[in-house]
């Protein structure tokens, strides 16, 4: 996955949502564009609830799906 598609999906307006599926089975949920720090070849993603940062190889990004309201997915 490269940076320019990541950063449409933080640009929309509004906001939707997504998850952001890894090569190696790991999701990450992206329900706040603040929460997402998105460079040139990984990104930074906050997780409130452990008070914690993840860095994501791009790379290893397979897919990007939208939330849809009331669901949730494992991260």
């Amino acid at each position: 996955m490269d940076h320019e598609t990541v950063n449409q999906w933080l640009l929309n307006s509004p906001f939707q949502p997504f998850t952001l599926n890894l090569s190696n089975g790991e999701s990450y949920e992206i329900r706040h564009p603040e929460k997402i720090l998105v460079g040139k070849r990984q990104a930074v993603v906050y997780a409130p609830d452990s008070d914690s940062f993840s860095f994501v190889a791009l790379v290893h990004v397979n897919s990007i799906r939208p939330i849809l309201s009331g669901q949730s997915s494992a991260s």
